[in-house]
């Protein structure tokens, strides 16, 4: 069993020893430290529905994976395990940081580094499939520099500054804001998620060429790569979070940039497929291939299944 318990949603993977996706759940937010108390009954779903078509007694191992890993404390841990009991299943669970999960997400190596770009943003260096050092993941106040919410702030800083421009008509609409001044009000209320929220917007219109939007991305990806760059990673870099698993301009950069200093990078794939890979007794790379459609020994390479159907999420 893997579960990636995010910030948005939960995702739970029930995989055979050798590697095939048997059963699927997902759920809502299953992040204590974002959901509250509504994390566990959100696990609970996912882990209920990925066993609906398997005996759960038949699961040997988990591992969910859960961002600020320490926020699973005594209490946490007793009620997950109530819970976990709860659908059947028996066997030992552990957790780990979701830096784990999304760099096994896109390499079975045990060395290397993690970048992490979503509403937030952190890069983790690895050693033996244990994070070591951690740069950034300060929160939106203090750091997350490159990140969806740090693209929507530099969108709003630029649209005050430079209205009236197309780009800051743009962003005022997405807002709802009739003006210049309503924009800074609407700025104040501190819309996290609505913040957060104008990156895709910032994207695109950086796709189309606009000055603005385009020197955002440039200095988020100049932001990112100095998080990255500060750890000195060994070994191969993966990509993760939303920002950086979609064809976005942010990772368009970050890719030129790495490519040209010859360094192995891999995108992040499905880190509750990874976590189920990570609760294996034997860890390989065939069998990794198969659960995350990577490139196998031999230039070989397995498709996602569930039930015998390539399966994608």
């Amino acid at each position: 069993m893997g579960v990636d318990a995010g910030g948005t949603a939960s995702h739970a993977v029930v995989a055979t020893v050798d590697g095939e996706i048997v059963g699927r759940g997902r759920a809502g937010p299953g992040n204590p430290l974002s959901a509250g108390p509504a994390a566990v009954p959100a696990l609970s779903a996912a882990l209920r529905s990925a066993v609906a078509t398997v005996d759960p007694a038949a699961v040997i191992g988990g591992v969910l994976g859960l961002a600020g890993s320490s926020a699973c404390d005594g209490a946490f841990a007793s009620v997950l395990d109530d819970a976990w009991s709860a659908v059947g299943l028996s066997c030992p669970w552990r957790v780990v940081g979701d830096a784990v999960t999304a760099f096994a997400a896109g390499t079975c190596a045990p060395d290397g580094a993690v970048l992490i770009a979503g509403t937030g943003a952190v890069a983790a260096q690895l050693h033996d499939r244990e994070i070591v050092r951690v740069n950034d993941g300060r929160g939106w106040l203090l750091g997350d520099e490159g990140s969806g919410h740090w693209l929507g702030v530099s969108a709003l800083r630029a649209a005050v500054r430079g209205w009236p421009s197309p780009f800051a008509t743009a962003v005022a609409a997405q807002t709802g804001a009739t003006g210049r001044d309503r924009l800074i009000g609407w700025a104040q209320e501190l819309h996290h998620a609505e913040i957060a929220s104008l990156a895709p917007l910032v994207c695109a219109m950086a796709r189309a060429g606009d000055p603005h939007a385009t020197a955002i991305v440039a200095d988020a990806v100049r932001r990112l790569t100095a998080t990255l760059d500060e750890l000195r990673p060994d070994g191969p870099v993966v990509l993760a979070g939303s920002l950086l698993t979609a064809a976005t301009p942010v990772r368009d950069g970050l890719l030129a940039g790495l490519g040209a200093r010859s360094v192995p990078t891999l995108i992040s794939r499905d880190p509750a497929a990874a976590a189920a890979w990570l609760a294996l007794p034997t860890r390989s790379p065939v069998t990794h291939a198969a659960l995350l459609g990577t490139p196998a020994p031999h230039g070989r390479s397995f498709p996602r299944r569930r039930h015998g159907v390539d399966y994608h999420r």
